[in-house]
């Protein structure tokens, strides 16, 4: 069986260049020799060890390309990793065991066209190289027999996955209601009441009225479950006292920061570069001349303003063009000037004054940081005296008696944020505390250490009256402002409901044309375009919200057109369904292949393999 060959070729120069990225010159080789061959058996099919391997690598190397930091095995293992890698390659060899029962395969031709076609195996003239394709998979620890029956399976499990998916169509009749659902338009008129539209206002509430308030609401005056908490803390201000910066120090740190301090005059510049003299010539005379512009320039030769934009530069950055650049003024258009690229007119834009900062100036600073970092390690050394105490059975009292350590109480809640609790690690930290943790000594984000006891928990329970008092009187004003403008506009909308205009009530009316769900109304209650879509054509509604009543008419209901915006949506809208309904129709065929093909892991061997990860 014949398949197409572009998607398949470019499936396997990313598997190929995967696999040279981890082979190249030995860079995170794994040392996997040893007598165990495979990590498991599904079907008929083995996971080899080096299979395992060098797609766990692989996987590692992604993320540390994405992320610019290196990536611990450890840390692979605790985000779940290698249990991912191992599943995948479970489906696929469940996948191609499934394929061979079937027969399924493509012919030598086949493969022959595919392999030529990578590009990575193609020498200087563009033809197969063949000598290249040998050392490239040598380099990758693969054999041509290893590599080309892997060609084979790939392409074999993209026919398979093609012939699932490629009949199954999602009823046009879904994306169709979607479109039309988006696609509906409303035309009304509203108004808002608020406060200060009340006849009459809500009088202050009597003592009995907030009581009464209190104990019909008892939900909205809780108190969250807390953990009691004490710490001590000690920060690296704490100890800034005992730091010495000496004058030697200081001279050298203003040295070393001499960029930062010194820095001369830099412009921020756009440049047109031309293709060569005489073209720039004409340009700097139309200019000068036929009184054209360089944005005009720039416009012409089919560009933008940030494809000719240089950014803040300095001088000697422009080469011979810096001292004309450099002497000019805001605004002017200076050249044609030599450049590396060519002849290029440049325009100034700004002025970027030279700094010169000198040492009496910049010694405040340099003292602060270098006496915060000084302060900073004296933390540190601190701190690993301080937690063998705690671990030799010293309190948290006792610490802070003998040492800087300050002593302290916390009532924490998931919503405390001052104080201690303003850094992400205490926060975590008191998270996850429980009675049976012993204090020890932890590391905050600003440098400064800590330790901490539970004392105690409380779950979660009624505000007592006085010290909800504050919050109560708030709800209950609220709550009977709305109900004063809900009175109020009752009396509104019946007026309308008879024929009297927004305008005779008293009412700013606001219209509102052909708008569709997702619009977005200021000064409007929550769920007021819901409530706008679930009126039909002339309905008078009214919307609360918080101290807020809206006042709608409906007006007109246009339901979506055939427009060519909605015709194109709805052809996305369908390759969008088709497509993930055919992914969901293969995973489903997929788990079943799995479970048909009974996978049986070898943990030891996987062990094996993880023990050679750095």
């Amino acid at each position: 069986m014949k398949a197409k060959g572009n998607s398949l070729t470019k499936i396997a120069v990313w598997i190929l260049m995967g696999l040279l990225i981890l082979g190249l010159g030995g860079f995170g080789a794994l040392n996997l020799s040893g007598n165990v061959r495979t990590v498991g058996v599904v079907g008929e099919k083995e996971i080899s060890v080096d299979q395992y391997a060098r797609e766990l690598q692989q996987q590692i190397r992604n993320i540390e390309s994405q992320t610019g930091e290196s990536m611990p095995f450890q840390q692979a293992q605790a985000i779940g990793l290698d249990r991912a890698v191992l599943q995948r390659l479970v489906r696929q060899r469940a996948l191609d065991s499934e394929t061979d029962q079937m027969g399924l395969s493509i012919g030598d031709e086949n493969l022959r066209e595919r392999i030529v076609d990578i590009p990575a195996f193609q020498g200087i003239n563009g033809g197969f190289d063949r000598e290249g394709y040998r050392f490239a998979l040598q380099q990758a620890g693969l054999s041509e027999a290893e590599f080309e029956s892997s060609l084979r399976e790939e392409a074999a499990r993209t026919l398979l996955q093609g012939a699932i998916t490629g009949g199954v169509v999602m009823p046009e009749a879904y994306a169709k209601t979607l479109v039309d659902y988006v696609g509906e338009q409303r035309s009304f008129t509203w108004a808002a009441l608020t406060e200060a539209d009340l006849n009459v206002p809500v009088p202050a509430p009597t003592e009995a009225d907030l009581k009464a308030y209190h104990e019909a609401n008892p939900d909205q005056f809780m108190l969250p479950s807390s953990k009691s908490i004490t710490y001590i803390m000690m920060t690296p201000g704490d100890l800034l006292d005992e730091v010495e910066v000496s004058q030697e120090d200081l001279q050298q740190a203003y040295s070393d920061r001499a960029a930062e301090y010194i820095q001369p005059e830099r412009r921020l510049v756009e440049r047109l570069v031309f293709a060569n003299q005489e073209a720039a010539d004409q340009a700097a005379a139309a200019l000068e001349v036929n009184g054209t512009t360089f944005d005009a320039l720039v416009l012409d030769r089919g560009l933008t303003l940030e494809d000719v934009d240089l950014g803040d530069v300095g001088s000697g950055e422009l080469g011979a063009a810096g001292d004309p650049v450099f002497t000019a003024q805001v605004g002017d258009v200076v050249g044609p000037l030599p450049t590396n690229l060519g002849p290029a007119l440049f325009r100034v834009n700004g002025v970027l004054p030279s700094l010169n900062t000198t040492f009496e100036e910049a010694l405040p600073a340099l003292q602060q940081d270098l006496a915060g970092d000084r302060a900073t390690r004296l933390v540190e050394v601190r701190a690993r005296d301080l937690d063998d105490q705690l671990a030799g059975g010293a309190t948290l009292e006792q610490l802070a008696e003998e040492s800087k350590m300050q002593l302290d109480t916390i009532e924490w809640t998931q919503d405390s944020s001052e104080g201690i609790a303003a850094y992400t690690g205490f926060r975590e930290a008191a998270a996850a505390l429980s009675a049976e943790d012993f204090p020890q000594i932890a590391q905050l984000e600003d440098g400064s250490v800590y330790a901490m006891r539970l004392d105690g928990t409380l779950p979660e329970r009624p505000n007592p009256f006085e010290d909800a008092r504050p919050l109560i009187v708030a709800d209950w004003t609220a709550d009977q402002v709305t109900q004063a403008l809900t009175a109020q506009a009752e009396v509104l909308k019946t007026e309308l409901e008879n024929g009297t205009d927004f305008e005779a009530l008293g009412l700013t009316p606001q219209m509102q044309e052909n708008l569709t769900r997702d619009a977005i109304i200021n000064g409007t209650p929550q769920g007021f375009m819901a409530e706008v879509f679930d009126a039909a054509s002339d309905d008078i509604r009214l919307v609360e919200g918080d101290g807020i009543v809206a006042i709608l008419r409906m007006g007109t209901v246009t339901e979506a057109t055939e427009s060519a915006q909605n015709q194109q949506l709805l052809g996305q809208l369908i390759n969008q369904l088709n497509q993930q309904l055919g992914q969901d129709v293969f995973a489903l065929y997929s788990d079943d292949v799995v479970r048909r093909a009974g996978p049986q892991i070898d943990q030891q061997a996987v062990n094996a393999v993880h023990v050679n990860f750095p």
